[in-house]
């Protein structure tokens, strides 16, 4: 075993808070070598997941590799466990990529209050937070990370945003760490209910409490517990009806927070379900699976119904990610391999897709000085190259094939004409139509979205102003994004093929429980 195997993920991790320590250090006034020393920090943080990429044993992706399991918090049983899987490896390397954008484009784009500094340090940390809640195999280990996330995303909330920043800043931190707190229930009352096969001890490891006859509680017990975690999950994704910060935190927030928010953040919550509710106790997945469904289709419906109804870009955006992210719950509900792996791909496509359209917003509110529809119109005759990269991610986040985010609808929708044989195939049927209904409200929303900004004539009040077109950090922060939402539509088995053997270990070990259990 060589040093990268022993020390590359802990490396991948870690790097980035050294780095925001480091940034912090610098004073203020040298803007250029703060801004120099955070790039290079999260460029040596991309390279670092990117070896573990060229690592990766591809035969085997199901295999926990790079496998780093040492003694941490004895007195609890804790452990310093960090691991990827096929699973994990691809939202790894979303984080890396898209903290490195962030970076690039804020370059010349850093927001009122002016502190490069404070914000750069801020993406660093949150950097260490999304890549440690994604390696981690232990629960305590995996709460920590993900709650990590919580006091960064709310400074650049509460300190950057706009002028309705402190209730959104106030509402996203109380969302979240309420889930959170009900999620912690949860993990104790999963350790209390551990036997360690090898040692005899309560135990919060995530591989372990997923094995057959670790966990030793009834049906009604494993529901409340999966309860807990569906609200703490639930609550991040964000699930219907626990959506309402989300709208206000992308509002809100600086360009960059919202693109950290729409491609990483949201994914802590799907993942969490993935990696830790589901293997853990698929009793309660079992149970709590139709209602998930329900609450998916739902929130697509609903998420596309208040897309029509916006009149600003960025809330636009935002509504439209509470339907994507049904679309990934849909999946997720179906428990099966089919489900899972649209669920892993949509929360990749969405990251790349509503991340850019973010980008996009952002530059757009800088050179027009608002957001809304009905002021702006004729980008494709201001800035038309701003323009065709607003049309293309359009047509990607409406689910065009050809494009990533197809792969992520579609799949999801066929899995629910067959979820798994315990639940009932009418009920998702019935999903798999709302939710195809879904794909029609989202090209309605984003096509008149299209209409509205990019065609036409340039308004009176912009036609004697210039507005730049593409500048050049922010070619070098879309143009990754653009290659890969197209390069996952042409090629999805691209991630298709780094998922499956993962996903179907997920799933074969629920269907495996749950056929113990019906017997």
């Amino acid at each position: 075993m060589n040093w990268f195997d022993d020390w590359g993920i802990t490396l991948t991790v870690f790097i980035p808070i050294v780095g925001a320590i480091i940034v912090l250090l610098i004073p203020k006034g040298e803007e250029e070598t703060i801004k120099g020393v955070a790039l290079l920090t999260s460029l040596v943080t991309l390279g670092f997941a990117i070896g573990l990429m060229a690592e990766f044993d591809y035969d085997d992706t199901a295999k926990l590799q790079f496998d780093v399991n040492t003694s941490w918090i004895d007195v609890i049983n804790s452990r310093y466990h960090v691991a990827i899987d096929g699973i994990s490896l691809p939202l790894v390397l979303l984080s890396a990529l898209i903290i490195v954008l962030c970076i690039v484009y804020s370059w010349n784009h850093f927001p009122e209050p002016h502190n490069p500094k404070a914000l750069l340090a801020l993406m660093l940390v949150l950097e260490t937070g999304m890549i440690g809640t994604f390696v981690a195999q232990d629960l305590i280990l995996f709460f920590i990370f993900f709650e990590v996330v919580l006091l960064p995303m709310y400074f650049m909330i509460g300190v950057w945003g706009g002028k309705n920043r402190e209730y959104a800043s106030i509402k996203f931190f109380l969302f979240t760490l309420f889930g959170s707190a009900l999620m912690l229930l949860s993990f104790l009352a999963v350790y209390f209910s551990s036997k360690d096969p090898l040692t005899g001890q309560h135990t919060f490891d995530i591989v372990t409490l997923s094995t057959a006859g670790v966990l030793d509680v009834s049906k009604t017990a494993a529901v409340v517990m999966f309860g807990g975690m569906f609200l703490g999950f639930g609550i991040k994704v964000p699930m219907f009806p626990f959506h309402t910060w989300l709208p206000d935190a992308h509002t809100e927030a600086p360009t960059v927070g919202s693109v950290i928010l729409a491609a990483v953040l949201l994914k802590l919550g799907t993942y969490g379900f993935i990696r830790v509710a589901l293997p853990i106790l698929p009793e309660g997945a079992q149970e709590w699976a139709p209602y998930i469904g329900l609450l998916a289709v739902i929130g697509i419906i609903y998420g596309a119904l208040n897309c029509l109804a916006q009149k600003d870009v960025k809330r636009l955006i935002a509504f439209s990610s509470v339907a994507h992210m049904g679309f990934v719950m849909l999946g997720i509900a179906t428990l099966t391999s089919a489900g899972i792996n649209a669920a892993v791909f949509g929360m990749v496509a969405h990251g790349l897709i509503t991340g850019l359209l973010f980008f996009i917003a952002g530059s757009m509110q800088e050179r027009y000085h608002t957001r809304e529809m009905s002021r702006l119109g004729g980008l494709l005759i201001s800035a038309p190259k701003m323009g065709w990269i607003l049309g293309f991610t359009a047509m990607a986040s409406l689910g065009l094939p050809g494009l990533a985010g197809f792969w992520g609808e579609f799949p999801a929708i066929l899995a629910a004409y067959e979820p798994l044989s315990v639940l009932s195939e009418e009920t998702f049927r019935t999903y798999m139509v709302i939710a195809a209904v879904g794909t029609v409200l989202a090209a309605a929303y984003l096509l008149v979205m299209y209409q509205r900004v990019a065609m036409g004539e340039v308004p009176e009040e912009f036609k004697d102003e210039h507005i730049h077109d593409v500048h050049g950090p922010e070619w070098i922060a879309w143009a990754p994004m653009l290659i890969l939402i197209l390069a996952l539509g042409v090629f999805p088995k691209l991630l298709f093929g780094i998922t499956d053997d993962a996903v179907k270990h997920v799933t074969d070990g629920i269907a495996t429980a749950l056929n113990a259990t019906s017997k």
